[in-house]
């Protein structure tokens, strides 16, 4: 025998109680899922035992196979335990569907006494639902991994035997919470959109990446106690360490990508669509509710309806809820919402207080703004006003628009002192018809585009610290005069830019079913009910499509009484490919105030990115030397070219080609108006783009900052600012992919959209082919020069130092 064979085998820990463990799961999976296997045997296969196996062997060989003691010698052995403690065991157990079989393999006294009263529990049904909630799994799986890499935590888990197994089961447990929601192993139901896991995995794979980074390119041992045991194959410290962050890095990701690719492919390419499969679940609901009103349980007790939450009985609502007289027959049919609500945050919205939640913590910082621009120094890198709602808020707007909806508006603290203004002034003015209008809206938003060029806002904070202020002074004056939320609705540019990017978000705030929206004769969700007010812009939710104008203000969701108003996810773009008339908007292609708004945002976010790159900021300099006026000027021309004169000269030229070529009836406004809409997710894709550079960029220049107003406020806990923070990082390289990825998707999204509308338009294929290729060349137009700004230096604004 080789002697390294020899030291393998003699360093085999043996560990009865794990093995005897892993045996007795093994055997009683086996037994139930052969049970369930005659019963049916297409949904039972051998893929799902051989997964669970897999699993519970690697549970084995990380905690009881040379690993184990190898660990404690080498940082890197270390790391391949906790790969298959977090990243192998957990999706194979879940891919063997476990719940049924173990189950049904156990004694059926023990099923009958323990197992189903623990199942049916409500509060252990509620406790397992929040812990698998995408949100909460991935917060226990990010605490779980870095607490435990933390120096302290780290060396006592090695040192302490206990703490040792209290890590690896803080690992795994926290490995089964975060891969649920993946894997959906059966009889679980869809209680989130498929398309949350795709930022979900993401964010894993990111929080990944950063720690096995820097333990690749530390240049300490992190680790101390990997210094004082005996080197194994003359391995330094530090080596072992970079060994482990790659082994960390690669497996890890791979990990994490791989499900994200299959996951995507499963979406984009999937046989059924989420909305069919809604429609079917109802049908099948439907079904049930009208067999169970005629049923007659073996003993005798006829079966009523209850009375739903909803208020109408069981056996002739949509929403089944029955219950024997006799007392032995539970509830069988859970809440509509809890199959049907497709939204990942259902809990949270459904929660009173949701709002206010996000809204105060804001508006903390909207007040620390305030201070620290009018009273902090006047160097934007060094203010709050400087950083916070240039980098950060601005990336973090986005990204809420990219992964939910319009989380912003939701969160603005703007509108908290509504409730004041409707106390101490009379609200009771409508807002005046000539400008019930986007008009109002488009101007502002010209105008903000501009002044933030023009004026600098950026390294003003000064002027940020007055522009918020003036943002809460003119929300409570005119909400406090005018009803119906007029300040967001036609007043507010950040709400107007969230309200057209959001049409291209993948959830909105809508009705899970229709038809109990038909029988409802209150119709709370407009008009309220106990104190609870209903949709504040008039967007009644029966006739309600997309999110223009929604704020999610969630009034709707808490006062329909039949909990029939939530977050339901819709494939992105969708709301922009018909033109069916949409509560407290009209038609679309009615609306040329939206359509001039929607085109200012659009080249907006190219002029926007544009303004900061080196040829164009040098093309303005040879200009403005050229023609001998001032900076202001030249971004003034600037600004007129591209928000103003560009879009008005594009789409007219767009309009009237496709118009000439394709022979529509359509008139060249309305046709201008209508394909307009097109541009939304390549003009989302630019900003999109442009702020996720400057956030992932800069994201660290808050933490001197942040360091700094602490100090100033005498609290010196923080320490000193660390300024080299301040700076910008290299931009790395998965940031241009995925900025080139936004922008793909949004032409893609465009070129679609085009086509859908063509498609509708023209009643014959060629003619539908001539109405698009004039927008085509003009979404091809826009993509191109995109890619372009992403490939050339850019401004790093908000940071210690500012260049290309």
């Amino acid at each position: 025998m080789s002697p390294t064979l020899d030291a393998v085998l003699r360093s085999w820990p043996c560990d009865p109680s794990l093995l005897a463990t892993c045996i007795v799961a093994a055997f009683v999976y086996q037994h139930g899922w052969r049970v369930l296997r005659r019963r049916d045997a297409p949904r039972w296969h051998g893929g799902q035992v051989a997964a669970f196996v897999g699993g519970v062997t690697a549970i084995y060989l990380a905690l009881a196979s040379p690993i184990e003691p190898l660990a404690s010698l080498l940082l890197q052995v270390h790391m391949v335990q906790h790969l298959l403690l977090m990243m192998v065991a957990p999706p194979l157990v879940w891919l063997g569907a476990p719940l049924f079989p173990l189950v049904r393999g156990l004694p059926r006294l023990v099923r009958v006494v323990w197992i189903a009263p623990l199942l049916s529990s409500r509060g252990v049904r509620r406790l397992a639902e929040r812990l698998t909630h995408p949100f909460a799994a991935l917060s226990i799986y990010v605490a779980a991994t870095w607490l435990w890499h933390i120096p302290p935590a780290y060396e006592l888990a090695l040192r302490s035997s206990g703490w040792h197994y209290t890590e690896h089961a803080c690992f795994l447990i926290a490995g089964l919470v975060f891969w649920y929601p993946v894997v959906r192993p059966y009889p679980s139901r869809p209680r989130w959109s498929g398309w949350l896991l795709l930022p979900y995995l993401i964010l894993a794979d990111v929080q990944n990446t950063v720690l096995s980074a820097l333990l690749t390119f530390s240049g300490k041992v992190i680790y101390p106690y990997y210094e004082q045991v005996p080197r194994i194959g003359n391995i330094s410290p530090l080596d072992d360490q970079s060994a482990a962050g790659v082994i960390m890095w690669v497996p890890g990701s791979v990990a994490f990508l791989v499900p994200l690719f299959a996951i995507g492919l499963r979406l984009l390419y999937g046989t059924q669509s989420e909305s069919q499969r809604v429609a079917e679940l109802l049908q099948k609901r439907r079904w049930l509710g009208q067999k169970l009103a005629a049923f007659d349980t073996p003993t005798g007790t006829r079966i009523v309806g209850q009375r739903c939450p909803g208020g109408q009985a069981a056996g002739a609502s949509p929403r089944p809820s029955v219950i024997a007289e006799s007392g032995q027959w539970a509830r069988l049919c859970p809440s509509h919402r809890d199959e049907v609500g497709y939204h990942p945050l259902r809990a949270f919205f459904r929660w009173r207080h949701a709002r206010a939640a996000l809204q105060l913590p804001l508006l903390l910082l909207a007040v620390a703004v305030i201070y620290d621009g009018l009273a902090g120094p006047q160097a934007s890198p060094l203010n709050l006003a400087g950083v916070l709602p240039w980098i950060h808020w601005r990336g973090l707007v986005v990204l809420g628009l990219l992964a939910v909806g319009n989380l912003s508006c939701m969160a603005c603290p703007f509108t908290l002192p509504r409730r004041l203004a409707g106390r101490w002034l009379p609200q009771r003015h409508a807002w005046p018809r000539r400008l019930q209008s986007k008009w109002l809206a488009v101007a502002l938003c010209v105008l903000f585009l501009w002044a933030y060029e023009a004026f600098a806002l950026w390294d003003s904070p000064w002027w940020t610290a007055w522009i918020t202020l003036g943002y809460f002074v003119t929300a409570f004056a005119v909400d406090g005069f005018f009803r119906g939320a007029a300040f967001c609705k036609y007043v507010c540019p950040i709400g107007q830019f969230n309200f057209v990017q959001s049409l291209a978000s993948p959830m909105e705030i809508a009705v899970y079913d229709h038809q109990i929206c038909t029988t409802c004769r209150t119709k709370d969700c407009i008009r309220g009910r106990g104190g609870i007010p209903g949709c504040e812009l008039e967007l009644f939710q029966q006739k309600k499509s997309g999110n223009m104008d929604c704020t999610f203000c969630l009034d709707c969701v808490h006062a329909c009484p039949h909990a029939n108003v939530g977050l339901v996810a819709n494939m992105p773009g969708t709301q922009l490919w018909h033109d069916r008339l949409r509560s407290g908007i009209g038609r679309l292609s009615q609306r040329p105030d939206i359509a001039a708004l929607v085109a200012v945002l659009v080249f907006g976010a190219f002029a926007n990115a544009a303004g900061m790159v080196r040829p164009v900021v040098q093309f303005e300099q040879h200009v403005q030397a050229a023609l001998g006026i001032s900076p202001r000027s030249i971004v003034t021309l600037y600004y007129l070219l591209a928000i103003v004169v560009a879009p008005l000269t594009a789409v007219a030229l767009a309009s009237l080609v496709s118009q000439r070529w394709a022979g529509l009836p359509l008139a060249g406004g309305r046709m201008a108006t209508r394909y307009t809409y097109a541009l939304i997710p390549l003009g989302f894709g630019m900003w999109l783009s442009h702020y996720c550079f400057h956030l992932f960029t800069s994201c660290a220049a808050i933490v001197p900052v942040a360091q700094r107003f602490a100090a100033d406020l005498g609290f010196a806990g923080f320490g000193g600012p660390q300024w080299s923070c301040a700076c910008c990082v290299p931009s790395p390289g998965w940031l241009l992919r995925s900025e080139l990825l936004f922008l793909d998707f949004g032409f893609l999204l465009s070129l679609y959209t085009a086509y859908r509308l063509a498609s509708v338009d023209g009643p014959r294929e060629r003619q539908a082919l001539k109405a698009l290729l004039p927008w085509s060349a003009l979404i091809a137009a826009l993509f191109l020069v995109g890619v372009w700004i992403v490939f050339q230096p850019m401004q790093m604004r908000g940071t210690a130092l500012v260049g290309g």
